[in-house]
């Protein structure tokens, strides 16, 4: 239904909710938690909570925001912050144009949500832009992934000495000419929130 061009809006962003929250199972897998001692009514028992400082979740705007509530449902005291990174469709590079994050991520676990990995730039970009503000371990959820983009994924990452990881719903054939995933499900952020002009 996802990749179906009759499916709307409406629909489609209630669709990547599920989805989105089905992988947090599996991207949270390796999330940091400390033990707590909790009071049942009947006694004292040892529990679990996210360790402090908390995991960030950043979403790559716009489309990422789509992903924000299937993530935040399953991990609700998470923190939230946004990264505004387009692609040139001329250079099909990234272009950062905003930034909402603590200018010090030590000892942050981060989880970046980009429905679409289709170059690589927009999510690469990011990653090296919490790594710089110290983050140290990363996670990556897609929908939708192209070989290209895995693939650019790993050669600009390659140095990185930070954990990261990718968890994505489906790797399809390939990139067509003008860098959209094929057979892909259009753009996610004109799927979720209509277009633009």
């Amino acid at each position: 239904m996802l990749r179906d061009k009759q499916t709307n809006s409406p629909t489609f962003r209630r669709l990547t909710e599920e989805l989105v929250t089905l992988l947090a199972y599996e991207a949270t897998r390796n999330v940091r938690v400390r033990e707590v001692q909790v009071e049942t009514p009947v006694s004292t028992m040892t529990g679990t909570a996210l360790t402090d400082p908390r995991p960030l979740v950043v979403p790559i705007l716009r489309a990422g925001l789509g992903m924000l509530e299937g993530m935040t449902r399953l991990m609700p005291t998470a923190e939230v912050g946004f990264v505004g990174m387009a692609r040139n469709e001329e250079t099909l590079q990234p272009v950062t144009y905003a930034e909402r994050l603590p200018d010090d991520l030590s000892g942050r676990q981060c989880y970046v949500l980009d429905p679409m990995l289709a170059t690589g730039g927009s999510l690469a970009g990011t990653i090296q832009f919490l790594v710089r503000r110290g983050a140290d371990h990363i996670t990556c959820i897609c929908l939708l992934a192209a070989p290209e983009g895995v693939q650019h994924l790993r050669e600009v990452l390659a140095d990185l000495e930070v954990p990261c990881t990718l968890v994505v719903a489906a790797v399809d054939e390939r990139l067509n000419e003008v860098g959209y995933i094929v057979p892909g499900l259009g753009d996610a952020g004109d799927r979720l929130y209509g277009l633009t002009q």
